[in-house]
């Protein structure tokens, strides 16, 4: 193994870790199942590219959970895009506002008297200020030369080892480029080579668009200092505060006897004659912490670049590598996904290959898409290395089960690349944003997104993944608290519909229809039971997930007053981002009591008194008074026309179509409706569902997907898979449309991240659901679809992992293991079958398609 040697110089054996089997695979193999498909060369999991990026959406992401780039994979030029996790606009910021105690009593005046539009108008005067703004770092940039006349380019992001390639053919010389972000090491590194030496040459500079500074070293190190804007674009601060300092650091490793680098307008180094070439990235802000004001940062963003650099550089590139893939494939592989439609499915007609040739254009398939598909189609009929654009076209037609494959592992993918313990959370967009001014902000939204970001983190076997959302949980409920007080006059902690780097946590500038929502706290305090639930681990639980549960419920304590009707009300009360029609004809959003307010409420005061009763808590004043206030909150409750009453009046909807579902929360991903404990509410939520549509924005495609799915409605669930596959032209969007863009990233339109992360959740809610008492086996599974499957390592509440196998649509088998350390006992479900069974931590239960145990061992 070769272990010495600056980066590149790869001399000698190859540097390779052997690793073990995920837990979930060697569990299968001990039950006999078939190896598995997953294999990379079985089941190739890539997305796959046969031309250079056009647009953003075009490009492939890799990521470290904290340093991210788009890799447009261009010939005369490449470009890597990049961003860190911490660049933001700004600084901590007041999010209390003294004078919001008298706005608020006159709110709820006008809301007691009926007077809906005026309180909405009055609720203007709640808002706070806009977010601050997430920023790129910049780009690396590398020229190659001009009209290169080249064969066989591919570039393909190969979801099992977490590095983009990037290959062509010019005369009889093969070129390559891979590229990773890795996360043991900080930094991301591409290799450049060709197949023959000394043909290797280009040119490579730094660039960002905000305030910034290069130099060039002896070392082959190309240096970028910056800073963000110290408050948001266009804001006209008189002082113009200090902002986030940055520095990015390039540094080039060449390999090849006769290779020469030169400095060009000392900006830009160029290389001639190498054999093969080795670039890292490291990066660094000066961010401190939520609470840090940058220009009181104690941190050096250089000495902190160059220290991740000079680590990553004492290892060559194959170690690099290898710690890379161990890193990231001890969290990808725990679970795997096979769908197959049988050997009786007939596949339609080639619905784009027809219309291609009659010169005709579908209505449905754009210019771009016919322009992608033209330079993509190939010869090569195997699904799994197919241009993927290719393969989002023809999805309506093929229904390609593999693709969905794809898209359930790019999400988990992309988690595992966005959100890692000691990173940022994942914001709007991920970690990839190639503008100053990115739609939203690329704020974390709490109204939906955000949580919708972490829906897949447990069921689907990344819980460490979460660890960011916990600790910006943290920092929420400390200026929370602030806001709750002034504001509110309230105790515990608050936060609303859109939050950022800097933890705000008071309303968002503008129309109380969005701003006015101080459920966004709370709705996010319910994932630190959630985690508890999955995990068990009863030290999270008493010391991080109870306090801030605790807080949260305080503060709902408080908000919550005895009006004039007969139970406990919110008031002021919006349901997200939706207007009703009021009794006088005019458009309001604000009212009281909304259905999403309430089902939030009690999955935050649930948790807190099942937490309560685990530690040992249950006597405390808190606990008592929510036990005293569940009795006392209003009901869900069913309107004229068969569907779940949205506010707390049937009040007339002037868009029934809206994009959000926020009414029916507490089916899911809340517990408070269900099939078994509600099947009068889970009708209603049916209706609901066709009343609202299918049509709306990825994230609501999502939703809707796995509404569907505990509503055990396998075949609508499986329309919203269809629904989403679409793809999307960047250059006619139809924003709200939802789909696909070529890179797999999913659309509003524009680019929202959030959709890509509920996928995976919804999938994983039509194969397994459970309660910690109740484990439900393919509870939604569309079995004409996809009638022979296997899934392998998801997670169910109670600590248990789960393996699936079905074949005719019909279960197989089933194997349960809990390594929580606890016992558990539960009922499990499959069709109209339930069997209590009773699992061992540390033991393996083999269950028969009709619940028999038939097999136990250690795991």
């Amino acid at each position: 193994m070769d272990s010495d040697g600056d980066c590149g110089s790869d001399t000698g054996a190859e540097w390779v870790w052997v690793r073990r089997p995920a837990e979930a695979e060697s569990v299968a193999a001990a039950a006999g199942w078939p190896a598995a498909a997953g294999d990379e060369e079985a089941q190739p999991l890539k997305v796959v590219f046969a031309s250079p990026a056009r647009y953003f959406t075009d490009a492939a992401p890799i990521g470290n959970g904290r340093l991210g780039a788009m890799v447009w994979g261009g010939l005369e030029s490449e470009r890597l895009q990049l961003n860190h996790d911490t660049l933001w606009t700004g600084g901590p910021g007041n999010y209390t506002n003294p004078k919001a105690p008298a706005v608020l009593s006159k709110v709820r005046s006008l809301v007691d008297n009926g007077k809906y539009p005026e309180a909405t108008a009055s609720a203007y005067d709640l808002s706070g200020d806009h977010t601050q703004v997430y920023q790129p770092l910049g780009d690396i940039d590398l020229i190659f030369g001009k009209h290169i006349k080249h064969t066989n380019y591919k570039r393909e992001l190969d979801l099992h080892t977490a590095t983009v390639n990037v290959t062509y053919t010019v005369g009889d010389i093969v070129y390559s480029r891979e590229h990773f972000s890795s996360n043991p090491h900080q930094v991301i590194a591409t290799k450049i080579s060709a197949n023959k030496p000394g043909n290797v040459s280009f040119s490579v500079s730094l660039t960002t668009p905000l305030d910034h500074k290069i130099r060039i070293t002896d070392a082959n190190e190309i240096i970028m200092e910056g800073s963000c804007p110290g408050e948001r674009p266009h804001n006209n601060a008189s002082d113009h505060p200090i902002g986030i300092k940055f520095c990015a650091i390039l540094y080039l490793q060449t390999n090849g006897a006769n290779s020469r680098v030169e400095v060009l307008k000392d900006k830009m180094l160029k290389l001639d004659g190498a054999d093969s070439v080795v670039l890292l990235l490291a990066a660094a802000t000066s961010f401190e912490g939520p609470f840090v004001k940058p220009s009181e940062s104690k941190l050096d963003p250089m000495v902190s670049a160059f220290t991740i650099l000079s680590v990553a550089r004492s290892l060559s590139y194959s170690q690099l590598k290898a710690y890379h893939m161990d890193d990231y494939q001890s969290l990808f592989q725990r679970v795997s996904l096979q769908l197959s439609r049988g050997s009786n499915y007939q596949l339609g007609e080639n619905r784009l290959g027809q219309s291609a040739e009659a010169g005709s254009q579908d209505a449905t398939v754009s210019d771009y898409a016919f322009q992608i598909a033209d330079c993509t189609r190939s010869a090569v009929l195997d699904d799994s290395v197919k241009p993927t654009v290719d393969r989002i076209i023809s999805f309506k037609d093929n229904e390609d089960p593999s693709l969905v494959e794809l898209l359930f592992q790019f999400g988990r993918y992309l988690l595992i690349s966005c959100s890692r313990p000691g990173t940022q959370i994942s914001n709007l967009q991920g970690i990839w944003s190639n503008d100053p001014s990115p739609p939203w902000d690329a704020a974390p939204h709490p109204n939906i997104n955000l949580q919708m970001n972490y829906w897949p983190a447990l069921s689907c076997n990344l819980s460490e993944c979460q660890e960011p959302l916990f600790d910006f949980i943290g920092s929420l409920s400390v200026n929370g608290s602030k806001t709750a007080k002034v504001n509110y006059e309230a105790g515990g902690w608050v936060s609303h519909q859109v939050t950022d780097l800097w933890a705000k946590t008071s309303p968002d500038a503008g129309d109380p229809v969005w701003a006015l929502w101080p459920m966004g706290g709370p709705w996010l305090a319910t994932h630190l039971w959630e985690h508890y639930s999955f995990t068990l681990d009863k030290q999270f639980l008493e010391k991080t997930a109870y306090p801030l549960l605790e807080g949260s419920a305080s503060f709902l304590l408080d908000w919550l007053i005895e009006g004039h009707r007969e139970y406990l009300e919110t008031n002021p009360s919006t349901s997200p981002e939706h207007y009703f029609i009021a009794p006088d004809g005019k458009k309001a959003c604000v009212s009281y009591s909304t259905t999403m307010d309430m089902s939030i409420i009690r999955e935050v005061f649930s948790a807190v008194v099942l937490s309560a009763d685990i530690l040992g808590k249950s006597d405390t004043n808190v606990v008592q008074r929510i036990k005293k206030a569940l009795p006392n909150l209003p009901p869900v409750k069913v309107a004229r026309d068969g569907t779940i009453m949205e506010w707390a009046q049937d009040f007339q909807d002037p868009e029934v179509h809206h994009r959000h579902v926020s009414h029916l929360f507490g089916l899911y991903p809340g517990h408070t409706m269900s099939l078994e404990q509600t099947p009068d509410l889970c009708k209603a939520v049916a209706n609901s569902l066709y009343k609202r549509g299918d049509e709306g924005p990825g994230w609501s495609t999502s939703w809707k997907m796995a509404l569907w799915a505990h509503l055990q409605n396998s075949d609508h669930a499986y329309k919203m898979i269809l629904q989403l596959i679409t793809l999307v032209d960047p250059e006619h969007e139809v924003s709200g449309e939802g789909g696909l863009y070529s890179n797999l990233f999913t659309a509003h339109p524009p680019f929202q991240i959030d959709a890509n992360f509920g996928f995976p959740a919804a999938l994983s809610e039509m194969l397994v659901q459970s309660t910690g008492t109740d484990l439900y086996i393919l509870p939604a599974l569309p079995r004409n679809k996809w009638s022979h499957g296997c899934v392998k390592g998801l997670k169910a509440r109670g600590g248990v992992t789960v393996n699936i196998s079905w074949k005719e649509g019909s279960l197989h088998e089933a194997l349960l293991w809990s390594s929580s350390g606890q016992d558990s006992i539960a009922r499990l479900h499959y069709e109209n079958q339930t069997a209590t069974i009773s699992l061992s931590s540390g033991q393996v239960y083999r269950f028969s398609r009709d619940l028999k145990c038939l097999k136990t061992w250690p795991l």
